[in-house]
């Protein structure tokens, strides 16, 4: 079916007559009846009530209107969002890991919608292999993650920084120690099911650290949260974009042979958003301080 076809619909619809709707899209009354003879036949509906001298739109035909509009709008616009050629428009659909929410992402978001104000930004958080899986159901346009793996050949990864993991105590806390203080200290993991926690878990291994594990959270704000109540201390990244709660905790060196967090954006390789993502990277990689030499 044509999108002309559609187009003739819609002109009949605003215009209000078949005669009318020829002298706004430059053809003949014959050939606008011509048209919508074979919409009908395309779609196998009747769209107009021919009882009348004057042909009108039925219910059917009204009601479809609309439906053509959304059709003819996608179809002109369809390489907007590949090609930059007009201000980006409608959803997308971000997946991010909780530690990035409190600074990092809401000052990228306040960019891209001041630059594209008839965007709209979905987020969504989580885990970085939940976002991973979200990802690859198509049911998210980009996500915000750390990366334990080599990511699959049908996804694009974009770094943003290396965070690089330490002790985090409370500020009551003494001591610099950070062996010691693991040893001494209550200790509170982040999931074993998160990339940061399999980070820690392998550098305690690594190091024969035994440690008094009394709690294991889902995310990096609750261990925050813990930590500066003073309930232990926890292996964390040292966030590129710290929250106020983290910012006011201390963030102990762990020496030796450091770790780190790879944050970075993943996208699908075939990606229909692709030049609104790299706007988006431009935003977030906006938002982390530059580190002094």
């Amino acid at each position: 079916m044509s999108v002309s076809l559609l187009k003739t619909l819609i002109a009949i619809s605003e215009r209000g007559s078949f005669s009318a709707a020829a002298d706004e899209i430059c053809i003949s009354q014959a050939a606008v009846g011509q048209q919508m003879k074979r919409l009908e036949e395309n779609l196998n509906v009747t769209l107009f009530d021919r009882s009348q001298r004057t042909l009108t739109l039925n219910q059917l035909g009204k009601a479809l209107v609309p439906k053509a509009r959304d059709i003819v709008h996608a179809y002109e616009t369809m390489l907007d969002d590949l090609v930059g050629g007009a201000a980006h428009f409608g959803q997308l659909t971000l997946g991010a890991v909780p530690s990035t929410t409190s600074i990092m992402v809401p000052m990228a978001i306040k960019r891209l919608v001041t630059a594209h104000p008839n965007l709209h930004v979905h987020v969504v958080t989580g885990l970085s292999d939940d976002l991973t899986d979200q990802l690859e159901r198509g049911a998210l346009d980009v996500a915000i993650l750390s990366l334990k793996d080599k990511p699959s050949a049908n996804m694009n990864w974009q770094p943003l920084a290396e965070e690089e993991m330490v002790l985090l105590t409370s500020p009551q806390l003494s001591g610099d120690d950070p062996l010691q203080l693991l040893r001494e200290q209550p200790y509170i993991r982040h999931t074993r099911r998160g990339a940061v926690g399999v980070l820690a878990e392998a550098w305690l291994s690594e190091n024969n650290i035994p440690v008094r594990g009394t709690m294991e959270l889902e995310s990096l704000d609750s261990v925050v949260n813990m930590v500066s109540h003073n309930l232990g201390v926890s292996l964390v990244p040292n966030i590129c974009v710290p929250g106020a709660a983290f910012a006011a905790m201390r963030a102990i060196p762990l020496g030796g042979k450091s770790i780190s967090r790879k944050l970075g954006i993943l996208t699908r390789a075939d990606c229909p958003k692709f030049l609104l993502v790299d706007q988006l990277l431009k935003e977030l990689l906006g938002t982390i301080p530059v580190k002094s030499v």
